[in-house]
């Protein structure tokens, strides 16, 4: 894997190729490194403000991170009129790059350090929504049950993991840590966390996956009754009520199908 020295010889590559490339009009470290937290395994993410054709800089940035610094493969995303353009490099180096208009060009959120240019005021981006999260763990729960109804063992097994995706985000959200892909998750107390290690499914059979999805309910109903106690007290026999409909062919002696 690479090394931390390696990491940051490439970033000052990167740096450098940006001050001498033109149409590069700004730069700025976001992420980890932008707030002095990185650590020995952190990746590289680099804003660069273009000015003209944003087509036509990362293609060229993209043949020079293919031919100086070997990269193996990249995939954008897309984010308004952004591109971000993640690169790995051998020794599993992580560049993300995101080429944006100069107008689009400033932080939206804490996490940025100007490296040179001009940044521009930008609404900061949004979080998740409380409801919306609330929305998919319902949706969620409904598709996981019908799914085991089907027999479909590795789509129930999907909307499950899910929902205790979105249980992690609410607690985040609730207590003001990090919600992106569970950022936050090592810093909620263990009273939430532990509960969660129940919900994990341990194999594919009909009773393990029912299980599983009665301890998810459990946990993301406790987490609902902590932020919106009158929503909580709607959902939940619905949810039970969802439970024993899919359970209902399962033997309560043995924990097995009926036939």
């Amino acid at each position: 894997m690479f090394s931390a020295e390696e990491r940051d010889s490439i970033r000052d590559r990167l740096l450098a190729n940006a001050e001498a490339d033109e149409t590069i009009v700004g730069a700025a470290l976001t992420g980890s490194h932008a707030i002095g937290v990185g650590d020995r395994w952190s990746d590289t993410d680099i804003v660069l403000a273009v000015r003209g054709d944003l087509t036509a800089a990362l293609n060229r940035w993209t043949s020079w991170l293919y031919d100086e610094l070997d990269a193996q493969h990249h995939w954008d995303l897309q984010v308004g009129t952004s591109t971000i353009r993640v690169f790995l490099l051998p020794g599993w180096l992580e560049i993300d790059m995101t080429f944006a208009p100069e107008t689009e060009f400033g932080p939206r959120g804490p996490q940025w350090r100007t490296i040179f240019g001009q940044p521009q005021p930008l609404e900061p981006f949004t979080g998740p929504d409380c409801n919306t999260l609330v929305g998919l763990v319902w949706h969620h729960a409904l598709h996981a049950g019908i799914c085991i109804r089907r027999r479909r063992w590795w789509q129930a097994e999907h909307w499950i993991s899910a929902i205790r995706d979105h249980a992690i985000t609410l607690a985040c959200l609730r207590l003001g840590r990090p919600t992106a892909y569970a950022k936050g998750a090592h810093l909620l107390p263990d009273e939430l966390t532990a509960p969660l290690e129940t919900t994990l499914v341990r194999s594919l059979a009909e009773p393990e996956l029912h299980r599983a999805l009665s301890a998810t309910i459990t946990v993301v109903t406790a987490e609902l009754e902590r932020t919106d106690p009158a929503l909580a007290a709607r959902l939940r026999p619905m949810l039970a009520e969802l439970l024993a409909e899919v359970g209902e062919r399962l033997s309560p002696e043995k924990g097995i199908r009926e036939g």
